[in-house]
């Protein structure tokens, strides 16, 4: 039966998941998308590369948090429900997301207000490290059949966040000047989002856990069963979400690439950053679909080696020829490959730990392979770029993340001929 056949309980309840996932990464994303206006607010530096090292610093420390998001909210989803976790990320991701909005700068406060940044960042961090376990393993258990299909709208609405938030900064690029887009119109999309979270919070209200989940005994201390038992499945979750994070968070970076690499518009770069949201959103179903009838570590070896052997020569390409075309380009083709493989990532996340520990243990292993490998990213980058004199270096670092995913992959193979029968996962004892 298709989703679009299921009972319409279940189809209202995917909807209800998805769309406050899609609040959640839109608030995330915007904070990438306007780091050049956030580095000239709380980071005034002579040096144009030093400040916005700071803004992407502050960036990847919040990342620091989502561990600690994820052993507490991961715990605290499978102990108490995936519908109170998902509820209490929803409003902590609000309120950091208003904090920054209503921040002063640092020509306002001083150093209070990059510090402000910080505690609204790590605040932030809590929140999303706890959102993707609980909502990975709703989705998930939601679904009886066709759990690629239903597990993959966990990055499909990831992507949608991320174009939600490339729209935005589309429009208002358009409609200000660059001196009203610096001095005050950055703030918008932060309010925004702020202002969406009470939507979120009320279309997930409604939600009910799976029945399955319900009558399934609880861990009493689901950390430690994880931690004790579970830390080769913890090491290679990480590994798998290598290469697909660091290009979620390169292509958030793309607008910034398009100003100071290949010097084009701040419009043209949001632009260029619509077009992996819009590929995402619609193509990761598509990859979740797929994972289902071709087994999902095979499909994710071909996108892992598509994006081993052709970032390096696909960045230093839009970098020696700059230009919309070559740009639009390069977020084309790393856009299809994550959607290729994030679609069937979630289903073998899920499959990898048994109901009770769940959501623990998808949260912890997916929040370690973020700080480690993707939150750090645009920081690299930018530092790779300035030590190396090669534009193209972003490249560099995406071929080393998919060839860690590869080695992760390699440790799956042996799963049923690379196909995980994903129901045999909800029989394993805690």
């Amino acid at each position: 039966m298709s989703f679009l056949a299921r009972p319409p309980h279940t189809a209202r309840t995917i909807a209800a998941i998805a769309i406050g996932n899609t609040l959640e990464w839109f608030d995330l994303a915007i904070y990438a998308f306007f780091a050049v206006y956030i580095a000239g607010n709380f980071f005034p530096m002579a040096d144009e590369t030093t400040s916005l090292l700071l803004t992407f610093g502050s960036f990847g420390a919040s990342y620091l948090m989502r561990p600690l998001g994820g052993l507490i909210l991961g715990s605290y989803a499978d102990r108490h429900g995936r519908k109170a976790a998902l509820l209490l990320s929803l409003w902590l991701m609000s309120a950091g997301t208003a904090l920054i909005a209503l921040l002063p700068n640092y020509h306002v406060i001083g150093l209070a207000a990059p510090i402000g940044l910080f505690c609204a960042r790590l605040i932030q961090g809590f929140s999303s490290g706890g959102e993707f376990g609980a909502c990975t393993a709703m989705l998930f258990e939601q679904a009886p059949n066709k759990r690629g299909l239903h597990a993959s709208w966990q990055f499909s609405t990831q992507g949608l966040g991320s174009l939600g938030a490339a729209l935005m900064g589309f429009a208002l690029s358009h409609w200000l000047t660059p001196h009203a887009l610096m001095a005050w119109g950055w703030r918008i999309p932060f309010a925004v989002g702020s202002l969406l979270g009470p939507v979120g919070w009320y279309l997930r209200r409604t939600l009910h856990d799976a029945p399955a989940f319900i009558q399934a005994p609880r861990a009493a201390a689901p950390v430690r069963e994880v931690l004790g038992h579970y830390r080769p499945r913890l090491a290679i979750v990480a590994g798998l979400l290598s290469v697909t994070t660091t290009l979620a968070y390169l292509l958030q970076y793309m607008p910034t690439f398009a100003l100071r690499t290949l010097h084009l518009s701040a419009a043209t770069g949001f632009a260029a950053a619509i077009v992996p949201g819009a590929l995402s959103t619609l193509l990761t179903p598509l990859g979740g679909w797929l994972s289902d009838r071709l087994g999902p570590v095979r499909q994710m070896s071909v996108a892992a080696m598509l994006c081993l052997v052709s970032a390096w020569p696909a960045f230093t390409y839009a970098a020696a020829h700059p230009s919309a075309r070559s740009l639009f380009l390069l977020v084309t083709w790393l856009g299809l490959i994550k959607a290729l493989y994030s679609g069937a990532l979630p289903l073998v996340l899920a499959a990898l730990f048994p109901m009770p520990l769940r959501a623990t243990g998808i949260a912890l292993g997916y929040n370690v392979g973020v700080m480690v490998f993707g939150a750090s990213a645009p920081a690299i980058v930018v530092w790779l770029a300035s030590v190396t004199g090669q534009p193209g270096a972003p490249g560099l670092y995406v071929m080393l993340t998919a060839a860690i995913s590869l080695s992760a992959l390699a440790g799956l193979a042996g799963f049923d001929n690379g196909r995980h029968q994903t129901s045999k996962a909800d029989a394993q004892p805690a």
